[in-house]
């Protein structure tokens, strides 16, 4: 980060004193700032252009950035080819370590790339992969993204019916995936899963079966093969000596993403390749100081866009970690112990599984070197201040704690970690590098240290360039970003930026945000609070608004699930509203702490309070394929107490 500020002020004629200043300059001068970002970061292109951004583009045009550019995203992520670099270790729960270097994953994307055009497959065809977090799965996005194709993956945990809601919108004509997955110490067989979603996807050509896990089945699924026979299509003897990386233009689709679609069927995000690209190598190069003699390992699935966040450190030149099954077993230690047997230098997970860390008293400082580790990352939901002190006093002192908010609508970040700056408590470090957001009121005034809507003022490369299947108008796009304030990107999560430190204060989801007598403020404050109560039997809770009949005004209700043979009392109510009331105000008390037997989350490890919201509001709700535990909406329904 010093060393681009440097850079910055020597070719500009600049005097950039500090970060805030950088930052600045950043948003004043978008068209130099990412023009810098593309050289300093070396993206490989065969042209870059002289265009990098009308200036005078409303952003709710998605404005065409680097117009005359010619690059691929995969190219970018082969640009090493040393048989002595390790760019992939992959390996999971029962599953011993498997390396592969640049130079074998460059042959193996070449050979998955022959195979795909050999059965037809052109720009703009659509990849789908339903599968575990391995490197069959790189190597099929590489291939595809190499032709100029569109993939789209999701992990083995979605259900048939998720499955389907995302991949029968975009109509692929192959798709990966396995025969069976390891899960919590289980083989769990995937045939009667694939089954199910192969006979609903007529548009399918071609299933290329992984076997994934040993010594199982491969099942008889229509129109399948196997992995080794589908590289195997074009003999050994005809490959061409080196991949053909289609030139394609800045905008042109490579990544198709799904919002979570909890309530309906998800969006189907649509991310350009370059877009993607220059956003990434800026997080983890400039913002994460990442080298290629790092060691990236983040604790993710293929269906959730931290995949695409770990992938991109290919394009660094470091090795990525691959690890797939649950991250406690077989002991609570696994991950842990990888990142010292790999020396893991950048690590990352969700704030759940830190959480869940610090609930079952595993101190992975006592039992672990972790001498290389320089930055732990975390994102999926706000990380809560006692989780900053249990990494700091149970992880490791002296690393980057990097708290990170962005989203599957920009595959990258808004808000998030920085090499160059201390870590307080609480807060993200810093608003990232060209990514003017702020915390704007309903009446679109920008203000600071109070929550409000996180918008961002300024056209950003990683904008999606689509809705895929969306109308002429762009409807569903508009919608999605542009229909609360006009021409101003809405984003939907709730912050406040701290004016002394230039931290962001994640909040919630601003859709899910509670507003009681007309006081707006995020469910993150009263689950911060909540956390003082596990000693006392409290498992997990729920905070959303309900709305008051008859009236222009929504009540507070907290669900508390308790630990097994633990009652909530009257007693422990109370005490829990004295803490709101005095940690916060009288106005966050909620008006009811109701017991409730299961919290409902998206298999991404994310809380599901809209779709409770909705449901306490008298809708009633479908649950879709999204949710890891959808009949744990059915305990909402016709509570008495809420009737009233």
């Amino acid at each position: 980060m010093e060393q681009f500020r440097m850079y910055v002020n020597a070719k500009h004629q600049l005097n950039l004193q500090n970060y805030q200043e950088l930052y600045e300059w950043s948003v004043t001068e978008p068209a130099l700032f990412w023009s810098d970002v593309w050289d300093r970061t070396n993206i490989v292109a065969s042209n870059k252009g002289d265009h990098v951004l009308d200036k005078e583009a409303p952003m709710d045009s998605i404005p065409n950035w680097f117009g005359d550019a010619r690059l691929n995203f995969a190219e970018n992520l082969l640009w090493c080819r040393s048989p002595d670099k390790t760019a992939i270790i992959a390996t999971g729960e029962g599953r011993d370590l498997e390396y592969i270097s640049y130079a074998e994953l460059y042959q193996q994307v070449l050979r998955c790339a022959e195979a795909m055009k050999a059965m037809g497959i052109k720009t703009g065809d659509r990849i789908a992969a339903y599968i575990p977090n391995c490197p069959e799965a790189i190597v099929g996005m590489l291939a595809a993204t190499s032709i100029g194709a569109i993939w789209s993956s999701t992990s083995p945990d979605f259900g048939t019916s998720g499955v389907l809601d995302r991949f029968a919108q975009i109509q692929p004509k192959v798709l990966f995936t396995v025969n069976a997955v390891v899960y919590n110490g289980k083989t769990l067989n995937h045939l009667p899963k694939v089954e199910a979603v192969v006979q609903g996807l007529s548009s399918l050509e071609k299933v290329v079966m992984i076997p994934f896990v040993k010594d199982q089945e491969m099942g008889n699924v229509a129109n399948s093969t196997t992995w080794d026979q589908f590289l195997a299509t074009v003999p050994e003897d005809q490959l061409p000596e080196a991949i053909t990386f289609e030139q394609l233009p800045f905008r042109h689709p490579s990544f198709i993403l799904f919002s979570s679609g909890t309530t309906g069927k998800p969006k189907c995000i649509t991310h350009s390749g370059p877009g993607l690209l220059l956003q990434l190598k800026k997080e983890h190069i400039i913002h994460g100081d990442m080298k290629p003699e790092d060691v990236f390992f983040y604790y993710t699935t293929t269906g959730w866009m931290m995949w695409n966040w770990l992938i991109g450190g290919l394009a660094v030149g470091a090795t990525l970690v691959l690890w797939d099954g649950s991250p406690f077993k077989p002991s609570p230690l696994s991950l842990w112990e990888l990142a010292d047997k790999v020396g893991v230098t950048h690590w990352g997970a969700s704030a759940k599984y830190l959480q869940s860390l610090q609930e079952a008293k595993v101190y992975p400082m006592d039992l672990c070197k972790l001498d290389t580790l320089k930055a732990v990352y975390s994102t999926g939901s706000p990380l809560k201040p006692e989780s900053f002190e249990f990494v700091y006093e149970h992880i490791k002192k002296d690393i980057m704690l990097g708290s990170i908010t962005g989203g599957t609508d920009i595959s990258s970040l808004f808000a998030g970690h920085n090499c160059a700056l201390p870590v307080y408590c609480g807060e993200i470090q810093c608003i990232c590098l060209g990514m003017k957001i702020e915390a704007w009121t309903d009446e679109g005034k920008s203000i600071k240290g109070e929550p409000a809507d996180l918008v961002c003022t300024l056209p950003f490369p990683c904008m999606p360039v689509c809705m895929y299947g969306d109308d002429e108008a762009n409807t569903k796009y508009m919608n999605a970003y542009f229909s609360v304030f006009k021409g101003i990107w809405h984003h939907g999560d709730f912050v406040s930026i701290n004016p002394k430190t230039g931290g962001v204060m994640m909040l919630g989801r601003s859709d899910g945000t509670l507003n009681p007598s007309g006081i707006r403020f995020g469910s993150a404050e009263i689950y911060n609070v909540v956390e003082h109560f596990v000693d006392q039997g409290v498992e997990d809770s729920l905070c959303v608004g309900q709305k008051i009949k008859g009236e222009d005004d929504e009540r507070v209700v907290l669900f508390l699930k308790m630990k097994e043979g633990v009652e909530l009392t009257d007693d422990l109510v109370k005490a829990v509203k004295v803490k709101i009331r005095g940690d916060l105000s009288p106005r966050h008390v909620p008006a009811f702490v109701l017991p409730i037997q299961d919290i409902p989350y998206t298999i991404n490890g994310k809380k599901v309070e809209v779709a409770v919201k909705k449901i306490l509001s008298g809708q009633t709700v479908q649950a879709s394929g999204t949710l890891s535990n959808p009949q744990s909406l059915e305990l909402y329904y016709n509570i008495p107490v809420l009737a009233q």
